[in-house]
């Protein structure tokens, strides 16, 4: 079976005639004169009243963003957004010196949130590297047990996480 391309005419049975508009690996979409748009299966029952031919497989916009996301997600240092607990919005950190003559210190948790979600993401970057890494493997194994124990190091902040999800885990006994 040859794959439509778009601009394709076809009668379908159920819908009549219309014009094919996007075609996926699964799916074409196709705007019916009569029935506006819908999405056929590759393999439907309908008859071909004009073919045109594409030089290449074509994807929608969908499918090449989904990718994408994908991609920058295992490869980069790009994360998810990751919300801080209602109750930290616009608080302050303040930092007070056990000696009275110096000067403590306030930064807006938020900052301090933003710091914090950037050590675990480099943390997860790190992780991904000496997996996909020429290592021996008990050298990657090594050096997980180094990360995971960071990760436990920085269990003290996830009250700061909105979703549970999304905080620090560290070992977890067995």
């Amino acid at each position: 079976m040859k794959l439509l391309g778009i601009g394709s005419r076809i009668n379908h049975t159920e819908f009549g005639k219309g014009v094919v508009t996007n075609v996926t690996s699964k799916h074409y979409w196709v705007t019916f004169i009569e029935g506006g748009l819908e999405t056929l299966e590759i393999d439907d029952e309908f008859d071909v009243i004009e073919a045109t031919e594409d030089d290449v497989d074509t994807v929608s916009f969908y499918e090449v963003e989904k990718s994408l996301r994908n991609i920058l997600k295992k490869w980069s240092d790009v994360s998810e957004v990751i919300s801080i607990a209602d109750k930290w919005k616009g608080g302050k950190l303040i930092l007070e010196p056990g000696d009275i003559n110096l000067q403590g210190k306030e930064l807006p948790i938020d900052t301090f949130f933003h710091k914090i979600t950037m050590v675990r993401d480099r943390l997860r970057v790190m992780e991904q590297k000496i997996n996909s890494s020429n290592l021996d493997e008990q050298d990657k194994i090594d050096l997980q047990q180094y990360i995971t124990r960071s990760y436990g190091s920085l269990t003290s902040f996830n009250v700061l996480f909105k979703l549970k999800s999304q905080q620090f885990v560290g070992q977890r006994s067995k």
